[in-house]
């Protein structure tokens, strides 16, 4: 009996013990807004890092589109459900900012990881971004990326475009569009994802030009739009006019425009160069080049600013949350990790260590054009135009803008009446975002 209750007792201990250890591992909620091939890379790092060490495990959990993960994630704090990381796109940026209560600076959770945020080892303009004015960090900058041009070099062969030779300026992409249509090269010419953040927010950073007032809400709160401009208003009468015959396709507001592009309905296609993934998956023969410029804008090209989104935590959870959240950061800031994530997504490497890794392992000879993105961000100093965007109701505010270009594109406007009316309109919805 009692070598039985020895034996029982042992092996109630082991129990004990094995289940004490399972219940040790602090769980990291993680929402995102990835799909595709950046849905893989996303499950693959949190597989790793889970794999690396045993005190933490981070669960990833696909919440839809970015505007979608956003309003979840705000849902989620009011019914005290909250993540504890949240991945948030760049015009998000200023909501949560705004939100100081709701979320803990990063720079703060590293410090309990027992690591410090060094800010001069990563890119200058994407820790800019996600940092308060005094420099202090807030969020960690996981996917930034640049705004780029995509283009499938059999459709420019078959419309006699020189396949190796990417358009580099507005009326050279309308150009190549409209013989890509009317050669019967393909259904459409182009297409393009995110008309707010790349036609309006990047079109005006890339061309030296104001979006809105006060630094474009960089130096103030109070902002006024300035996108009916003469030169924005060109810009989008021609594009409304192209797509009258279907030379340019409309998609979506986000990124629904990327399956013309890749199925070869359309030839030519702007977006994040973070959908690179899923353009290399397609096994097109494709090409890339940079944000084309208007050839009228005197200071063009400048630099673009950042898209893609940036990792926030949520407060009001536990210190061994925030230290399971401070190692997971730590991981993802790895060299190694870094220049993987950049090679493998077209996102940019937030780490100047990465960059450097990837230029010394001699990829960007090997892949002409992937350094495009960051060369656009980093060859001039940022302008007062050209810093980056920030409302404390910027999704709003291209909500706004998007209905106008609807109205445009389905013909019930002119470019002029839409921006008219997206100024007009977004800029009642800011001073009622401001309390005035």
């Amino acid at each position: 009996m009692t070598i039985r209750g020895t034996s029982l007792s042992l092996a109630l201990g082991i129990v004990l013990a094995s289940s004490t250890s399972s219940f040790a591992v602090t769980e990291i909620s993680w929402w995102h807004a990835m799909t595709g091939a950046n849905n893989e890379v996303v499950n693959t790092l949190s597989k790793e890092f889970n794999e690396s060490q045993s005190d933490y495990k981070v669960v990833p959990v696909f919440k839809g589109t970015y505007p979608e993960t956003l309003n979840a994630g705000i849902a989620a704090f009011r019914a005290k459900q909250a993540p504890d990381i949240i991945q948030v796109f760049d015009a998000g940026t200023g909501v949560m900012m705004a939100a100081e209560g709701a979320i803990k600076p990063v720079a703060d959770i590293l410090s309990m990881g027992g690591a410090k945020f060094d800010k001069s080892l990563y890119l200058p303009g994407i820790v800019a971004y996600y940092s308060k004015p005094d420099g202090t960090m807030l969020s960690f900058p996981y996917n930034s990326s640049s705004p780029i041009l995509f283009y499938n070099k059999d459709i420019f062969k078959k419309a006699g475009l020189d396949e190796n030779k990417p358009p580099k300026t507005w009326p050279e992409v309308w150009d190549a569009a409209k013989k890509i249509k009317t050669s019967g090269a393909a259904k459409c010419g182009y297409t393009s994802a995110w008309l707010t953040w790349i036609h309006t927010e990047n079109f005006a950073a890339w061309n030296n030009l104001p979006w809105g007032s006060n630094e474009n809400g960089i130096g103030g709160v109070d902002v006024e739009l300035k996108i009916n401009a003469p030169i924005y208003v060109k810009h989008f009468q021609e594009l409304a006019d192209l797509a009258k015959d279907g030379t340019f396709r409309y998609g979506g507001r986000t990124s629904e425009a990327k399956p013309l592009f890749l199925s070869g309905e359309c030839g030519i296609y702007n977006d994040s160069s973070g959908g690179l993934g899923d353009v290399i998956k397609s096994g097109m023969n494709y090409g890339t080049g940079p944000l084309p410029y208007d050839p009228d804008a005197k200071d063009a090209p400048q630099n673009t600013i950042p898209g893609g989104a940036s990792l926030w935590v949520f407060a009001g959870k536990s210190d061994e949350q925030y230290k399971g959240v401070a190692a997971f950061f730590n991981f993802l800031s790895k060299t190694e990790i870094q220049a993987r994530l950049h090679q493998v997504s077209g996102y940019l490497p937030v780490t100047l260590a990465a960059y450097e890794e990837t230029k010394k392992s001699g990829f960007y000879d090997k892949n002409p054009g992937r350094e495009t993105p960051i060369q656009q961000m980093m060859g001039k100093a940022p302008t007062e135009n050209s810093k980056g965007v920030r409302l404390v109701n910027l999704p709003q505010v291209r909500d706004i803008q998007n209905e106008e270009f609807e109205n445009m594109l389905s013909g019930k406007q002119t470019a002029q009446q839409a921006l008219d009316n997206a100024v007009k309109r977004g800029n009642a919805a800011i001073k009622q975002a401001i309390g005035q």
